[in-house]
């Protein structure tokens, strides 16, 4: 069965636009739910590779209901919202979204950001030449794109991954949070700084080793992030 892309909003308008964008665009399999319920049974039908998920649902909570969508998938969760404090957004990346698109919107921009987030889903499921990073706390296997801490896997979305394979093989290297946005997310001026601290704060709630010491990805003030990659010893 074809993967599809499933629209979430209440306004009819709102997600016939994006359908019409879509197509345009190369995106053929186009489904659209306007509440929770339709949504849930489209998802368990359909097996989408992105959701793009309004906020103010009918009938749900669209925070709530993605962060009950994490417990059962890492696909992509775009949020479309009228909100657009610091803290709500932030609030939007903390239960599980990969990115965050206040209303009124230009729908190219929906278009080119699922682009970004399909291409780190293809990136995350490529398969090659067996390829292990090991640190003192966790590993990365670029073969099988899985994190292991303590012989378990980690559960990251594809977009940290992503961001914490780019760290690992730039260690040592400081990077402004504009230059993580464009290196890793592939875009320029379409995100923002907490889209991308959001995102290194997640990945080090998985790898770090003492919740409340950084030991991995550090914030150099004035500057950006850096990767110390404490090595793990070999025998």
């Amino acid at each position: 069965m074809e993967k599809c892309i499933l629209l979430i909003d209440d306004e009819t308008g709102i997600l016939d636009m994006l359908e019409i964008v879509l197509k345009k665009e190369g995106f053929h399999n186009i489904k659209k739910a306007q509440s929770g319920k339709e949504a849930s049974q489209m998802i368990l039908e359909f097996d989408p590779i992105l959701i793009v998920l309004d906020i103010m649902l009918p009938d749900v909570n669209g925070l709530e209901f993605c962060m009950e969508l994490r417990k059962k998938t890492d696909v992509p969760v775009l949020f479309l919202t009228a909100k657009t404090s610091d803290y709500d957004k932030l609030t939007g990346f903390a239960m599980g979204g990969d990115d965050y698109i206040t209303k009124p919107f230009n729908p190219m921009e929906v278009a080119a950001r699922i682009k970004v987030q399909l291409k780190h889903q293809h990136m995350y499921a490529q398969t090659g030449q067996v390829n292990l990073l090991e640190f003192e706390d966790f590993s990365i296997n670029k073969d099988s794109c899985e994190v292991k801490q303590n012989g378990e896997v980690l559960e990251l979305t594809a977009l940290e991954y992503t961001l914490l394979l780019y760290f690992a093989e730039h260690p040592n290297r400081i990077f402004t949070t504009a230059q993580l946005y464009e290196n890793v997310w592939g875009q320029i001026n379409l995100g923002e700084e907490k889209t991308v601290v959001m995102h290194i704060s997640r990945i080090r709630k998985k790898i770090e080793p003492e919740a409340d010491k950084v030991k991995y990805i550090h914030n150099i003030r004035g500057l950006g992030y850096k990767f110390i990659p404490h090595k793990k010893e070999t025998t």
